[in-house]
């Protein structure tokens, strides 16, 4: 009898562990993923002088998230719509440098319908607080129009757009990160 009773707790104590995953609240998001559906109007050279001279705003034309349940025939709810709370945008160096400026991080709003679609146009990707940092400030014609890490004219970085928001149920959840490269110029 003791030696059942033993076998039993070792099962229940291995269904208890198995039911203990702890990546299970961080990767639910309210039943729901979002996804980077489609971008537009993406620049892939851009003019240091001249966007700086335009107000140092590069942006993408257009970029659509989309908000996919992920029991598409199971049941939904308006508990399931997202709120984009922010995005951020990281760089990093597709030729030989290593400087690169700070992530562009910036708030903003919007909500997408479960199984539904979110645009948004113009979206900024770069201020002109990274193109007044190193690497780029340096292709500025007052600082000489070179890397001066690499001594190229020119600078190619990556770049890595993520946006984060929460189901209204209170679930947090992300798109996984989009990247495209850009060549940058005096």
């Amino acid at each position: 009898m003791r030696r059942v009773t033993n076998c039993l707790l070792i099962i229940v104590l291995a269904f208890g562990l198995a039911g203990c995953d702890s990546r299970t609240d961080r990767t639910d998001g309210g039943g729901v993923l979002l996804s980077v559906s489609d971008f537009d109007g993406l620049p892939i050279l851009v003019g240091v002088n001249s966007t700086l001279s335009a107000g140092g705003l590069l942006q993408i034309e257009s970029l659509t998230i989309q908000n996919i349940a992920k029991n598409p025939t199971g049941t939904t709810s308006d508990l399931m719509n997202v709120e984009i709370q922010s995005y951020e945008v990281q760089y990093s160096r597709a030729d030989r440098g290593t400087r690169v400026p700070t992530p562009f991080v910036r708030g903003i709003f919007g909500v997408i319908p479960v199984d539904g679609t979110l645009d948004y146009d113009n979206l900024p990707i770069m201020s002109s607080d990274q193109f007044n940092q190193e690497p780029l400030s340096d292709l500025e014609y007052s600082n000489g129009g070179f890397d001066s890490e690499t001594g190229e004219s020119k600078i190619v970085m990556n770049f890595s757009v993520r946006f984060f928001g929460r189901t209204l149920s209170g679930d947090t959840v992300d798109t996984a990160p989009i990247f495209f490269t850009i060549e940058f110029i005096p």
